[in-house]
């Protein structure tokens, strides 16, 4: 038998995959992350954390997935400030230069996408 020396096609080839089990993920400091990839200068990782975070406003959008556990978005404009509970699967999106902060009850994990480097 022959064997062909054709080239394989690069989308024939096997792709590159990894797999990240958000439950066994736990930091040693508050806030800590998973780096799991930078896509065209947006960040996407995946934080642990049992305590609030820090008011802020980011630079850029920013996706708030919560994977796991519950979290308490609090979110201020000019006219008010609210707070919205996240369970899990839910989905918070901030725009550039909205000021807000997470508050966890109890422990959380949350995927963040985000321009590489914001707050």
């Amino acid at each position: 038998m022959r064997m062909s020396t054709r080239r394989v096609p690069d989308f024939l080839k096997p792709c590159r995959y990894e797999s990240h089990r958000k439950q066994h993920l736990h930091c040693r400091s508050r806030w800590g992350a998973l780096d799991i990839c930078v896509m065209n200068g947006t960040s996407c990782r995946l934080h642990w954390t049992d305590k609030p975070y820090k008011w802020h406003v980011n630079d850029g959008e920013e996706v708030f997935a919560v994977m796991q556990g519950e979290v308490r978005m609090h979110v201020r404009s000019a006219e008010d400030e609210r707070t919205l509970l996240l369970r899990t699967s839910d989905i918070f999106h901030a725009q550039a230069g909205d000021e807000h902060f997470a508050e966890t009850v109890g422990e959380a994990r949350i995927l963040v996408i985000e321009k590489e480097g914001s707050v």
